[in-house]
């Protein structure tokens, strides 16, 4: 079992929500625990969905190719995130109050299920990245949806405090770097 990878890609995949829970914080926009779960459980969905279209590349190629293009493609998602910063998440962490429609401090579960959908695109080509390296889609989604959990939780509860830390502040380019770790960690695996 690939159990560094499942906790590194759960990690990787969700700094920027804790960069998004961050600016949230600051901006005193609350997350309640159940918003919260509504934003893990849509990253599991597509996690799972991305990691299954992943692991359906393994019938059609050789499991040593799908393992090699799996890593490459986590090299490159985290070398597209160094470049672009991702830019749709700026957006979003500038202007937190862009999914409180109702403007009233509080992202509902209507509004978070919005949210969701935007910070699980991160899961998407990573998803199948890992489903072509062959690693445990179960483990992997659970992994993405706790980490989801905690990230925009620490990052919303502790807003003002952690933006100004070093992780709060490089929370991009962290999960850029730990994407390409994790790439060049599974050429080596098996």
């Amino acid at each position: 079992m690939h159990w560094i990878t499942i906790i590194l890609i759960g990690i990787a995949a969700n700094l920027d929500n804790l960069g998004i829970g961050l600016a949230y914080g600051v901006k005193q926009v609350k997350i309640p625990i159940l918003s919260n779960a509504v934003i893990a459980v849509m990253s599991m969905i597509v996690t799972y969905v991305a990691v299954t279209a992943g692991s359906t590349v393994v019938e059609y190629i050789s499991p040593h190719t799908a393992n090699l293009l799996g890593s490459l493609l986590l090299c490159v998602i985290g070398i597209w995130t160094l470049m672009s910063n991702n830019f749709s998440n700026q957006r979003i962490a500038g202007n937190p109050e862009l999914f409180d429609e109702d403007k009233n401090l509080v992202i509902s579960t209507r509004e978070a299920m919005a949210l969701g959908f935007v910070l699980s695109a991160n899961c998407l080509a990573g998803g199948i990245a890992i489903g072509a390296n062959g690693i445990s889609a179960l483990w992997t989604v659970i992994s993405i949806g706790v980490f989801s959990f905690i990230t925009v939780g620490v990052g919303s509860r502790c807003g003002s405090l952690l933006a100004k830390t070093f992780i709060g502040k490089h929370s991009t380019a962290i999960s850029g770097w730990l994407l390409i770790m994790i790439g060049i960690f599974e050429v080596f695996a098996k």
